[in-house]
């Protein structure tokens, strides 16, 4: 049980003091990952970039992830056989919409640093299934990073023997493994929920901040 994000944050830099001031970028998954993130790339000396990825869901269930979109990219699993190409291509195009003003507002008039030949360490508050996780690392993976790293708090076990078990992910870092999971914030005495505009706030801090 983690007091908050904070307290998480600070453990989990504990963890990943081998990559401190290292050619390494935080790439974390907004909201709640904008927190964890930004203490990461305070502790570690690192950048902090945000995770611009949405997943493309089911037509019949939104909640199951069928692959994933960036604003320059996209993988589909073995399960978006049989989908209409209409759909996806009509997802697509709605999702990089949504991606494209999420890349306004944390970014403004600059452009995300190159993961090309950098460890990227994708950071979130915690995961559940790992299915977002995992296309994320492939997105990312597109970019030739030297490494793939993804480090979080709190996550099943048997999510993290998936994600271990990616080709994409070098590593993984988790702090707690529980067996009886049923949702990330069980595992946080204070789980409030990340604002765009807190989240937003918290990226340009660390941005315009020097270490």
């Amino acid at each position: 049980m983690f007091s908050n994000r904070s307290e998480a944050a600070r453990l989990l830099s504990e963890e990943l003091q081998s990559y401190m001031g290292k050619n390494a970028i935080i790439l974390a998954v907004p909201r709640g990952g904008l927190p964890i993130g930004a203490i990461l790339a305070k502790n570690l000396r690192l950048p902090l970039e945000v995770v611009l990825i949405k997943k493309i869901g089911h037509p019949f269930n939104k909640e199951y992830a069928i692959g994933a979109v960036s604003l320059s990219n996209i993988i589909l699993d073995r399960q978006a056989a049989g989908i209409s190409e209409d759909y996806i291509k009509n997802e697509t195009q709605r999702l990089r919409s949504i991606l494209n003003k999420r890349h306004n507002e944390f970014y403004k008039n600059r452009k995300p640093r190159k993961l090309k030949d950098k460890a990227a360490i994708i950071v979130d508050d915690g995961i559940a299934t790992g299915n977002t996780i995992l296309a994320t690392a492939q997105l990312v993976h597109e970019e030739s990073p030297s490494k793939i790293i993804v480090a979080v708090p709190v996550a099943p076990s048997s999510t993290i023997l998936k994600l271990s078990s990616s080709s994409y992910i070098d590593e993984v870092i988790c702090l707690e493994k529980p067996v009886n999971f049923q949702g990330v914030g069980q595992f946080y005495e204070n789980f409030d929920q990340i604002s765009d505009k807190e989240a937003i706030e918290l990226f340009e801090m660390i941005n315009n901040s020097e270490f």
